[in-house]
């Protein structure tokens, strides 16, 4: 288990005044040795606080007097102190075996861990869950949890995840939802393994097992060209339209004995079968956004500010990989630009033409969009992911190598924007290069509709 380190301190904050510093190590909070932020916060939400904590080798003990609730003012190093619980199974379909070497060592770790579910959204199967993580889920309620269902019938969910235990483990689901623990479940489908019947016995199951699940998310397996599954492959176009009908018939049946829809299929579905998307009130809220189930709805109703403000950015696969340390209110939220000065860019006149940079399937949704505003000055440019190949087509995935490649084919002078759900908080992409590196300018925008009509109406 390792100390958290003090990464910051507000200026006038309870903090500050009590003399933390940067690079401190904090032993204790009034006593505990806090294994997580979630505790962390617990602590220091409290009016009085005595914190142990290690300055250049020595230990001293400082007592913090502030307002009940009132924040500390001090970041820390990490989400996890003690260690993340890893991932021990061998799922055909996990995206990181398909990564290529060489990138950032935290995009290669499989964390399996509730608290990373609860504080960024990741997603669990639960096989290393215990009576003890249940009876801290409980008592701190720690909700919601996402949790990867992929199959309810045990021996298909044993052997997509590879793991003996993968039958069992959807007990402790059912476990959080008797005391009242919000748990949303996601499907990654597999073609030829659990779609078609499979999903029929899946969504079955859900009703009957589960019908208090928030939703349930129907996405397609991710691929890249450095897959080495030969089972695994992409869906053929009747694959995909029929998980669309599949879902829309669910949802009906779920709309009648429950009085709403449950399950929801990705947006990259409907891209694959050129239909459009539903309406937006059929997505009941848009809880499941972040997995991307009605980004393209969503993005519509921002970008003609018909919602009061943007839902935010889908920060995708490696949603814990690079975020802050310290997520406010316990939640995956981050700044709308890079910090650094890599997300500093000199910036062509104002009216110059402008480009939208974005991912093959962010194309589809944004090109209709700009398209409509009838200007001739403004186009998007779709960026193919050859970095990982395969069916990678989502604009979080975009790398410097290939959006340096479409930028040395575009005209220089003009403007260029460019979504900031590709960088980490740093600035960097999943390959590791930079802003700086990009052979134009870019100017670094929200990834939401609000922030793209913003931009280009500026230039209106």
């Amino acid at each position: 288990m390792s100390a958290p380190v003090v990464v910051s301190v507000a200026a006038g904050s309870p903090g500050a005044r009590a003399g933390l510093c940067v690079n401190d190590e904090i032993l204790t909070l009034n006593g505990q040795v806090p294994r997580d932020i979630i505790e962390w916060r617990f602590l220091v939400d409290e009016a009085d606080v005595e914190i142990e904590l290690r300055r250049g080798g020595l230990d001293q003990r400082f007592e913090i007097f502030k307002g009940v609730g009132e924040p500390l003012g001090v970041e820390v190093s990490s989400a996890v102190f003690d260690r993340v619980r890893t991932c021990d199974n061998h799922c055909a379909f996990c995206f990181i075996y398909q990564l290529p070497k060489g990138m950032r060592k935290s995009l290669y770790l499989k964390d399996d861990d509730y608290r990373l579910s609860f504080l960024y959204g990741n997603f669990t199967t639960l096989t290393r869950f215990t009576e003890a993580d249940l009876e801290r889920v409980v008592t701190e309620r720690l909700s919601p949890i996402n949790v990867s269902i992929h199959a309810t019938e045990p021996d298909l969910r044993s052997k997509m995840l590879k793991n003996p235990r993968g039958g069992m483990s959807l007990r402790w689901m059912r476990a959080m939802l008797d005391h009242g623990i919000t748990v949303r479940g996601q499907i990654v489908l597999c073609p030829g393994v659990n779609d078609g019947a499979a999903l029929d016995r899946t969504l079955a199951d859900v009703l009957d097992q589960y019908p208090d699940l928030d939703s349930v998310a129907v996405v397609p397996l991710g691929l890249s060209r450095f897959n080495t599954e030969p089972a695994m492959r992409r869906h053929t176009s009747d694959e995909a339209a029929a998980v669309v009908d599949a879902v829309e018939d669910w949802q009906g049946v779920f709309l009648s004995v429950l009085g709403r829809r449950m399950v929801f299929a990705a947006d990259e579905y409907y891209i694959m079968t050129d239909r459009p998307f539903p309406a937006a009130d059929t997505y009941e809220g848009f809880a499941m956004h972040e997995d991307g189930i009605g980004m393209a709805r969503t993005f519509e109703l921002e970008f003609h500010g018909a919602v009061a403000a943007p839902t935010g950015p889908q920060r995708g696969f490696f949603a814990a990989a690079d975020l802050p340390p310290n997520p406010a209110a316990y939640t995956g939220l981050r700044s709308t630009t890079p910090a650094g000065p890599t997300a500093i860019q000199l910036k062509p006149r104002r009216t110059a033409p402008i480009g939208v940079l974005t991912g093959e399937f962010g194309a589809r949704v944004l090109g209709p969009l700009v398209s409509a505003l009838g200007r001739r000055d403004a186009r998007v440019i779709p960026v193919g992911n050859e970095f990982f190949g395969g069916n990678t087509g989502v604009t979080g995935l975009m790398v410097g190598a290939d959006l340096s490649r479409v930028l040395t084919d575009e005209p220089a002078g003009h403007r260029y924007l460019l979504p900031d759900v590709c960088l980490s908080d740093d600035g960097r992409f999943l390959d590791g290069t930079v802003v700086a590196d990009l052979p134009r300018p870019v100017e670094i925008i929200a990834t939401d509709g609000v922030a793209l009509r913003a931009a280009l109406e500026a230039a209106a």
